[in-house]
């Protein structure tokens, strides 16, 4: 799966993933990392998601990283801030307060062009890649981050019945990428209503990773 999947998937508006709504486990479980307004959250493959808006009407700064241009050019729109654009690196850098979008490949992007983070939202990463490119994708996000906080929401179903993407991530895999340098906490876990994408029954889950002592 390569970039070309997902620039096709906007341009021709199949975003079946974009939800309607701020994500409900966000609004519950974000307060649990305990992060003051103003804090810097960093969003890898943010689309246009309402739960950046949700975020920067909470008082927190808000970094992003995603492939398709239209999407981040939709959600400025949508939160109604005139982008400042530069380009850095292979990047184009969408600015406005308290918001900051970096338009390319997460793989090129690097830790002094994102800048400092205080938290990481996975709301939509981890489960967008396939398995060959899950490692290649956390230990990039472990480096760009410096290990900062994460809240990470995935799924959890019969990969034979649908193949993805959002794709499956069990406990036993999260707990592969991330225990040797975060505490993994289960905060929550709920019923997909319907299944996911009506084929089969699914979990969706939600995890706070605080980075190990010492």
């Amino acid at each position: 799966m390569d970039a070309s999947f997902w620039h096709n998937r906007w341009q021709t508006n199949q975003t079946g993933w974009h939800e309607r709504d701020v994500n409900p486990l966000l609004i519950a479980h974000f307060p649990s990392l305990n992060v003051p307004p103003g804090s810097r959250v960093f969003v890898p493959f943010c689309g246009k998601s309402l739960d950046l808006g949700w975020l920067l009407s909470r008082g927190y700064a808000v970094a992003g990283a995603e492939l398709s241009e239209p999407a981040v050019t939709q959600l400025f729109a949508e939160l109604g801030i005139e982008p400042r654009i530069t380009e850095v690196g292979k990047h184009k850098h969408f600015r406005g307060e308290k918001i900051d979008i970096f338009v390319g490949d997460l793989f090129d992007l690097s830790r002094e062009m994102l800048g400092p983070v205080d938290v990481v939202y996975d709301r939509a990463a981890l489960v967008a890649l396939p398995e060959a490119m899950r490692v290649q994708y956390t230990t990039q996000l472990k480096a760009l981050t410096a290990l900062a906080p994460q809240l990470v929401i995935g799924y959890e179903y019969d990969q034979s019945v649908v193949p993805g993407p959002p794709f499956s991530v069990t406990t036993d895999e999260l707990h592969r990428h991330y225990s040797d340098s975060y505490t993994l906490a289960l905060l929550a876990r709920v019923d997909v209503p319907g299944g996911l994408k009506g084929k089969c029954p699914a979990t969706e889950h939600i995890w706070r990773l605080e980075k190990l002592p010492g």
